[in-house]
């Protein structure tokens, strides 16, 4: 029961739900959900703690970047986040953040640039 009521608890915030939702999507750096979301990185990584330090997600590093992806281990809740992605185009806030999604590129090359400077 306890694995339910974290989840429901870190998922109560808008952004880290906003997050879980992206990385139900796909796997993402830092930069990337900053760019998605529009938020600062500082914001970001607080929020990625959280939900690692409960494995909610997990975090590889891939050359100069840590990427995170989700790590739901619990059918149900893992079959709620699927239902909402599904389901997308319900969620004005949700399906923003998916359309912008499609330009996570954009926002790793920008990182990459910033970071070769």
């Amino acid at each position: 029961m306890s694995y339910f009521t974290e989840f429901f608890k870190l998922a109560s915030d808008e952004t880290r739900l906003r997050i879980i939702i992206l990385l139900a999507q796909q796997e993402l750096a830092v930069c990337e959900i900053c760019g998605i979301l529009n938020i600062s990185q500082p914001k970001v990584s607080k929020h990625l703690a959280k939900l690692r330090d409960m494995n909610f997600v997990v975090d590889t590093r891939k050359e100069k970047f840590i990427f995170y992806s989700l790590n739901i281990n619990n059918n149900i809740i893992g079959e709620l986040v699927s239902n909402i992605v599904k389901d997308i185009e319900e969620y004005p806030q949700l399906n923003e953040d998916s359309i912008r999604l499609k330009e996570s590129e954009v926002y790793l090359k920008e990182c990459k640039t910033v970071l070769n400077d």
